[in-house]
């Protein structure tokens, strides 16, 4: 299965690093920044902030950030839209939603031979209008008192297991 990563406003620059780590050693086809997930080499910033984020980035993802394919989305519904209509399956990754929608990660099967897995902001997740254009959302058993990861993790077992089931 051809994975497409979609980060949306993951506000950690450690975070997105590691994130881009684990998608390059899992194969993710390609990586999309959207919200205000900070950006590797972003032109629009001034050289002082961006050399600032490059640092942060790179400590983390360890040369992945430039192995990987990377855009940026400035309208990520819009992007969603063209996914789709190119037959991507759009899942979310999210935990503690009452959702017809949701599936443990560990059951899910799909026969699409590429889907794009949104991952949301650290505290408060997908926001809803993102969510709503969802057609899975992807949820990760959980069986201690915590309710869910730490993005870089969540991302991390849920690439794992994407990726295990199509090998």
């Amino acid at each position: 299965m051809e994975l497409i990563l979609v980060l949306h406003n993951i506000r950690s620059t450690y975070n997105v690093g590691a994130i881009l780590r684990t998608a390059e050693g899992l194969g993710v086809r390609e990586v999309i920044l959207s919200g205000y997930t900070p950006r590797f080499n972003d032109e629009r910033l001034l050289p002082h902030l961006r050399e600032k984020l490059n640092h942060q980035i790179a400590k983390t993802a360890l040369g992945a950030e430039e192995m990987l394919t990377i855009k940026t989305c400035d309208d990520l519904p819009t992007k969603i839209h063209a996914l789709k209509s190119k037959g991507v399956l759009i899942a979310g990754l999210e935990n503690n939603l009452e959702d017809a929608r949701k599936v443990s990660l560990k059951d899910f099967q799909t026969k699409n031979s590429s889907l794009a897995l949104i991952l949301g902001e650290e505290v408060n997740g997908i926001p809803a209008e993102i969510l709503a254009e969802c057609e899975v959302i992807l949820e990760i058993p959980m069986v201690g008192r915590k309710e869910s990861f730490n993005v870089s993790i969540a991302a991390a077992i849920a690439l794992w297991e994407l990726t295990r089931k199509s090998l």
